[in-house]
């Protein structure tokens, strides 16, 4: 049976050429909307620049994922965030002041090899009722 509650959004991945990717880049669960982690690429390519360029790419792409379910950064209340290097958080935490200070989510971060070449991945919940 399908739920119309439970919608898969682009399972084929421009990000990487088109190539069709085990997982979706997000699932709407009822109100809930959840964003798989999303890394500094463009056309498949991580962006050059340190972690200010890196997290800008990544929240870039976050709303570019979320308006496929019809959110915004606004509608985010929950993200996890990986950073490669644990010096960079200063500056991770200004870019990602800028983008959700007036609606912020709550928030876990942690250290992490990431499994490409990048300093920061972040997932997030969106809740937007239908």
């Amino acid at each position: 049976m399908n739920d119309p509650r439970l919608v898969r959004y682009d399972t084929a991945d421009p990000q990487a050429g088109g190539t069709r990717r085990p997982f979706a880049k997000a699932v709407r669960a009822g109100d809930y909307v959840h964003i798989s982690g999303q890394v500094p690429t463009v056309d498949g390519e991580v962006v050059s620049g340190g972690i200010v360029a890196q997290t800008e790419q990544v929240i870039e792409n976050i709303k570019q994922v979320l308006a496929l379910a019809g959110c915004g950064l606004e509608d985010v209340i929950k993200v996890t965030c990986w950073l490669d290097d644990p010096r960079d958080f200063t500056s991770f935490n200004a870019v990602f002041e800028k983008h959700f200070i007036d609606h912020p989510p709550v928030r876990s971060t942690v250290q992490s090899r990431l499994m490409i070449d990048a300093k920061v991945e972040i997932d997030a919940i969106a809740w937007k009722p239908l």
